[in-house]
């Protein structure tokens, strides 16, 4: 089995997941993902697409997020470094609405961020990082909120030195982002 432990987070639909690593003289190796034991953790999603990032430290990217029909839930693994993730719950009707979770992530550790949440990640320090999406990439679905957000409130390492694309610096504050998710609970 892959995974060591899961761990539900105040909003219990993201979950974090330390991974069993197998180390030796020649390097590591772990398993990221098998289906079977994800479908036993109530998580009946396929990855249909890989994207693999490279941020410099204080590199804040998102947050981000795709409409129906091409929501997607994101399992995301820092490969090398260590970043501080975040998800915020953009789903109406939701008790965690405009709430948010985060973690600091570092390799052997993944987030679940499920359709319905935004995500964003700063790099603590160098990072290459890796999502498996279970949708794949809609341009014109693509959506995103404030990275900052005082509505929102993300307690960010280090907000003075943030490095943003100017995409992320122009990103709507949640009371002015598009959003079609509903709530339903999904939590198994």
């Amino acid at each position: 089995m892959p995974v060591v432990s899961v761990k539900r987070l105040d909003i219990p639909d993201v979950m974090l997941f330390e991974f069993r690593i197998f180390e030796d003289n020649r390097g590591f190796f772990t398993e990221l993902w098998k289906r079977g034991e994800y479908l036993a953790l109530g998580l009946p999603y396929d990855f249909v697409q890989v994207n693999l990032s490279h941020s410099r430290p204080n590199v804040v990217r998102g947050l981000h997020y795709q409409l129906k029909p091409s929501e997607q839930g994101k399992l995301v693994y820092v490969v090398k470094g260590r970043v501080f993730d975040v998800a915020v719950d953009v789903r109406r009707g939701s008790p965690w609405f405009s709430k948010w979770v985060g973690v600091e992530l570092r390799p052997g550790q993944a987030l679940w961020v499920p359709p319905g949440f935004a995500h964003g990640f700063q790099a603590i320090e160098e990072s290459w990082f890796l999502y498996l999406v279970t949708k794949e990439y809609d341009q014109a679905g693509e959506r995103c909120v404030n990275w900052n957000d005082p509505v929102i409130g993300v307690k960010w390492p280090n907000t003075a030195g943030a490095i943003l694309s100017d995409r992320d610096k122009a990103c709507p504050p949640l009371s002015q982002a598009e959003h079609n998710f509903e709530y339903t609970p999904i939590t198994p």
